[in-house]
């Protein structure tokens, strides 16, 4: 998924500074990499949470409701290498977590809500931000 978000993302210093409207939501390439990011730290601390038996702590993101003004900032190299490093070191914490799983937490994982199996999954599939600002070689 990350490396699928950087490749869109590697087009978007060409970005026009117009937002993509895609469903009910407004889309910009600094929304598309917090978004990604928030999710990926979301439910990382989420899977923390239960691990140690305590109950995940609710977020009060506003999630993709809200395009601030950070958001409609022009897209450069600069952000470019910033969110490569912010999203990779993400994903490898993911990786590092899950592989120091055995098969039975990744399926029977504690507490309430998917297993880590679906949630990482469900993670894999977390391309819904970039796509809607798409590639715009």
């Amino acid at each position: 998924m990350v490396d699928h978000v950087l490749t869109l993302a590697a087009t978007w210093p060409n970005w026009n500074g117009e937002p993509r409207h895609v469903d009910d939501r407004v889309h910009t390439p600094h929304k598309a990499i917090r978004r990604v990011a928030d999710h990926l730290i979301d439910h990382l601390a989420e899977l923390e949470a239960r691990l140690v038996g305590e109950e995940p702590l609710p977020d009060h993101w506003h999630a993709s409701a809200l395009t601030g003004e950070a958001d409609l900032a022009p897209f450069t190299a600069q952000d470019l290498e910033e969110a490569r490093s912010r999203l990779t070191r993400l994903a490898r914490i993911w990786a590092n977590r899950l592989d120091a799983l055995s098969d039975d937490q990744l399926d029977h994982s504690p507490g309430e809500g998917w297993s880590f199996r679906e949630l990482a999954r469900h993670l894999g599939e977390s391309t819904y931000y970039a796509d809607a600002v798409g590639d715009l070689s």
